[in-house]
């Protein structure tokens, strides 16, 4: 299911309040800036109430020490934001602000905000008034705190930033002070003020030479020069990172083709590989010419072996292993993987020994802040060439907020949905359906239809025991992605399937196939998990059986038609 950012409301269309009144709180805030009375009170209860009822915490309170003009500029997470910050400044600093036209609705309230320093922005339209009514305040030596990201962004990473403050910054030519919020965010439920703890941190100013009408372009390289200030103050808050250095651990085919993907969406990428020589040789060739010949790769991209790449300076790792390798890999990351780094999971299968979703193997082992599975009828040269529709499931909204937005930059139709569980067993599914319809082939196209839909619908059933979304299997995820399976001329469990169904030994299909078969080696699990719930599933059971070499081909297949007379008759 698709999701939206959390920010603000949208604005309302209607007029709010008239432009005479408009134009008055503009007139008030560009000639006498605040009522310092009127502030100075308010500062007097606000300040102490603060101290005590969020235990607030400001650190860097002496680079506001300036004298002229100042710019703060600050991440934005809840209305209280501007009163915090003025909290943060020193006595003889009255700040001025921009604010929604909506809260000037009401006479007497518009009244008091415009005395506190407020003056009005209708969201939406072209902010002129607003920049220019700044730019007068912050020359006439004022303070104007201005939240680049443009609207409350109440949870996650911060958001992009929108040029103005480098405008400002140019035009004014005032120094900016980065400022950082947190916990604001928590403070508010409908009309109560819960006591929560709220932090702020005030990195160095910044000055840029003053710029008489600088150019949009040069507007938008201060806002760059700025914004990752805040960042910084942010993260030294604590605040989630965003995400900038992501290592791929497994360079086949689809590891190669998503390490394309994050450096196409803006990552600094390392890929890794299992040796040094085949490192050196991706490396020379610009491409991987044994399973993604033909792709290349972008320059940000670094191969290396993966034992020599740090971890713990990654914000995002991405396990792209069969699901069988995942136990070694995990187990040599370790204590690698910092508490603050992501994980995202391309395998489609169960963990052995015990058939365990990726997902709960890897969160019960890596410390990781949050995982993520990628699912979805992505073929990985499609996905590279940005041709390819990807579902990205994880438990955690801020994960999927950063990297379906990575995603979205490369091109990619991302779905995002929080039913990992479903995601997971539906890949599962499709790899042990498409393995089943292969194996039944050589008996008939009606064998491989009741072989798949036979192995898809007791998968279903297991999915939904588990806690699953049927709509998952329903689509991109499910349907979708067994469709591509089923038709992709190179898939590896299609070719593992044909091979099997050919009477070869299921231990010699990798050599065959020169690649592993997610399905060959978790059909035996996925029966053995299904058969623990209780829920009968003798398709799959029979396919286990064909594959430990317990049966053949021909017993299995009458097996299939028996079941679904056996259905039928139910």
């Amino acid at each position: 299911m698709s999701e939206a950012p959390t920010t603000s409301a949208p604005p309302r269309r209607d007029a709010v309040i008239s432009d005479e009144r408009f134009e008055a709180y503009h007139r008030y805030a560009r000639e006498k800036g605040v009522n310092g009375l009127l502030y100075t009170l308010a500062r007097a209860i606000l300040v102490p109430a603060m101290l005590i009822w969020f235990r607030l915490q400001r650190t860097g309170r002496e680079h506001a020490k300036l004298k002229g003009g100042l710019i703060v500029a600050s991440n934005h997470r809840s209305f209280l934001d501007p009163f915090v910050i003025a909290a943060l400044l020193p006595w003889r600093r009255r700040i001025q602000f921009v604010a929604k036209v909506e809260l000037f609705e009401h006479r007497w309230q518009g009244w008091l905000l415009s005395r506190l320093g407020a003056f009005p922005i209708r969201r939406g339209q072209a902010d002129e008034v607003a920049m220019e009514t700044a730019r007068l305040a912050v020359e006439r030596g004022g303070t104007v705190v201005i939240f680049p990201e443009g609207t409350r962004i109440r949870r996650g990473a911060l958001a992009t930033p929108k040029r103005g403050v480098g405008r400002l910054a140019l035009e004014s030519g005032a120094a900016v002070l980065p400022v950082a919020v947190t916990g604001s965010e928590h403070v508010r439920r409908g009309w109560r003020i819960r006591p929560r703890k709220v932090k702020l941190r005030a990195g160095r100013p910044m000055t840029f030479p003053r710029t008489d009408h600088p150019s949009p372009a040069l507007a938008a390289t201060v806002t760059d020069r700025i914004w990752p200030n805040i960042e910084l103050q942010w993260e030294w808050l604590g605040g989630l990172p965003p995400l900038r250095k992501a290592a791929v651990v497994g360079a086949g085919s689809w590891g190669t083709a998503v390490a394309v993907l994050l450096a196409r969406g803006g990552l600094e990428v390392e890929l890794g590989t299992r040796s040094e020589e085949k490192a050196e040789e991706i490396r020379k060739r610009g491409e991987n010419t044994r399973y993604l010949p033909g792709v290349p790769l972008a320059e940000g991209i670094k191969v290396k072996r993966s034992t020599d790449i740090e971890f713990a300076g990654c914000d995002l790792i991405c396990l792209a292993v069969p699901s069988a390798a995942l136990p070694a890999v995990v187990g040599s990351l370790g204590d690698r993987i910092g508490s603050r780094t992501a994980v995202l999971l391309l395998s489609k299968g169960l963990v052995q020994p015990k058939g365990v979703l990726p997902h709960r193997y890897v969160t019960d082992r890596i410390r990781a802040r949050a995982c993520a599975s990628l699912g979805g009828p992505a073929h990985a040269r499609e996905a590279a060439a940005g041709m390819a529709a990807l579902v990205l499931a994880s438990s955690d909204g801020d994960l999927r907020a950063q990297l379906g937005e990575v995603f979205d930059r490369a091109g990619l139709v991302c779905e995002r949905t929080d039913d990992v569980v479903g995601v997971e067993i539906a890949g599962a599914a499709k790899n042990a359906a498409a393995f089943a319809a292969a194996t039944a082939e050589p008996h008939g196209m009606n064998a491989a239809g009741i072989a798949a839909a036979g192995v898809w619908r007791e998968c279903v059933d297991w999915g939904l025991a588990e806690g699953a979304e049927l709509d998952t299997f329903n689509g991109l995820a499910g349907v979708g992605d067994l469709t591509a399976t089923v038709l992709a001329p190179g898939s590896r469990n299609r070719r593992a399937g044909e091979l099997l169904g050919q009477g070869v030994p299921a231990e010699q299909i990798p050599e065959r196939i020169g690649q592993a078969s997610e399905a060959l080696d978790s059909v035996p699990l996925m029966a053995e998990a299904i058969a623990e719930t209780g829920i009968e599933a003798p398709d799959l059971a029979g396919l286990a059986a064909l594959v430990e070499g317990e049966i053949d081909v021909a017993d299995w297949v009458a097996g299939l038609r028996r079941a679904e007379r056996d259905r039928r008759a139910a």
